[in-house]
């Protein structure tokens, strides 16, 4: 029997990705709102009820409302918002974090798919922190850079205008009153004391995202060089399909640039350790279409069914 999906809010950026990556699934039955409908409250209702699962691609207020909606018991919704990535009774959708996160997917009703930044800062700080390497009261510092895709769909019609603003072609620092969105969760999910400084930009390309953090060498709980944060990064994430970590010769690494547009179009993440003995740098380089959107509800799809998780995605 094919799994029921309605996608709330099917119009957006994820939600038309999501859409678009299960037209080749035999799984998968796609319920299918009249599009003159697609913003009626009692046809959402009925949509959300009479499926499976539920995708919520919406703003945040608008996926509180759609969650309102829900009477069956046996819908699952799954959650692109930033609306309960924190919120009691929510697993939190990044399975290789932990066999309790993985678990909480599998078995969830109420599942939240994490943000983009988010995703790339949670895949580098809760291993340190869990394995008591980096300190819970570590001042952490963060800079990323996207493509603009990330911003919706308003944004991407701006940047690919023909009569766009000059200053569209260089990188933005934006969130310049430390207030981005994702902070709640950056903090929450790794367990660090305070919420990061975090620096995020936007950039003249579709898709991709850099996120990158730095360590003082002498600041962390215990002895550690590049090498030994790949070697223990691998070990941590070792069996992962989603998550690669670069080797020591990483030819990427070793060019002295990491392109916010490498990884475009995978679904997966990678892990880069690079530095020296005093200072190390860690970074992490997915699609934000991706791994940290898309890409990343689905395989917490493929979880709860499951499936192998890398079902309908590019790995």
């Amino acid at each position: 029997m094919k799994t029921k999906v309605f996608i709330d809010g099917s119009e957006g950026t994820t939600g038309l990705r999501i859409f678009e990556r299960f037209q080749n699934r035999d799984d998968i039955e796609i319920m299918k709102i009249d599009p003159e409908l697609r913003k009626d409250p009692e046809e959402r209702k009925k949509m959300i009820n009479a499926s499976d699962v539920t995708f919520l691609c919406l703003p945040d207020a608008a996926a509180k409302e759609a969650v309102s909606f829900v009477e069956n018991e046996n819908t699952v919704i799954i959650d692109a918002s930033t609306a309960h990535r924190t919120e009691e009774g929510w697993a939190y959708g990044f399975p290789e974090l932990s066999p309790e996160h993985r678990d909480a997917i599998k078995k969830g009703k109420r599942i939240a798919v994490p943000g983009c930044y988010a995703s790339g800062f949670i895949s580098l700080v809760y291993p340190l922190v869990k394995g008591c390497i980096l300190p819970k009261d570590y001042p952490v510092s963060c800079f990323a850079l996207s493509g603009y895709s990330g911003a919706g769909k308003k944004t991407i019609a701006v940047y690919e205008s023909e009569d766009r603003p000059t200053e569209l072609g260089s990188g933005r620092v934006y969130a310049l009153t430390q207030q981005h969105k994702h902070l709640k969760e950056m903090k929450a999910i790794t367990g660090l004391d305070r919420a990061p400084l975090f620096s995020p930009i936007i950039d003249d390309y579709y898709s991709g995202m850099v996120v990158t953090i730095q360590l003082y060498a002498d600041m962390l709980s215990k002895k550690e060089t590049p090498e030994s944060l790949l070697a223990y990064y691998a070990d941590y994430y070792k069996g992962e399909q989603f998550i690669k970590v670069a080797a020591a010769d990483d030819e990427v690494a070793a060019s002295g640039f990491l392109a916010g547009n490498g990884l475009s179009g995978w679904d997966g993440l990678k892990i880069y350790v690079t530095g020296n003995e005093e200072r190390i740098v860690v970074s992490a380089q997915f699609d934000n279409l991706g791994k940290g959107a898309s890409g990343a509800a689905i395989q917490c799809l493929n979880v709860l069914l499951g499936c192998d998780e890398a079902k309908g995605l590019n790995l």
